[in-house]
């Protein structure tokens, strides 16, 4: 499963990671880079550390699970 990432820096200067699954692929970085901005402008989401401040970076992570059948 994939999940993009979006990596802000709050008020405290902590970074915040909020993760969405099923990107749509390829990635726009313009589209991301502005949906992060409009997050900040609004003070869309908040952290334990305050308001998001700052973009810090965005990824794309792959996880691959494989389930071992115990005998």
């Amino acid at each position: 499963m994939k999940t993009l990432e979006l990596k802000f820096e709050n008020m405290d200067g902590k970074i915040v990671t909020y993760s969405l699954e099923q990107p749509i692929e390829p990635v726009d970085p313009a589209a991301v880079a502005a949906a992060m901005d409009t997050i900040i402008a609004e003070n869309a989401f908040t952290s334990s550390g305050g308001n998001l401040v700052a973009k810090k970076s965005a990824r794309i992570v792959e996880r691959h699970v494989e389930d071992i059948e115990l005998v």
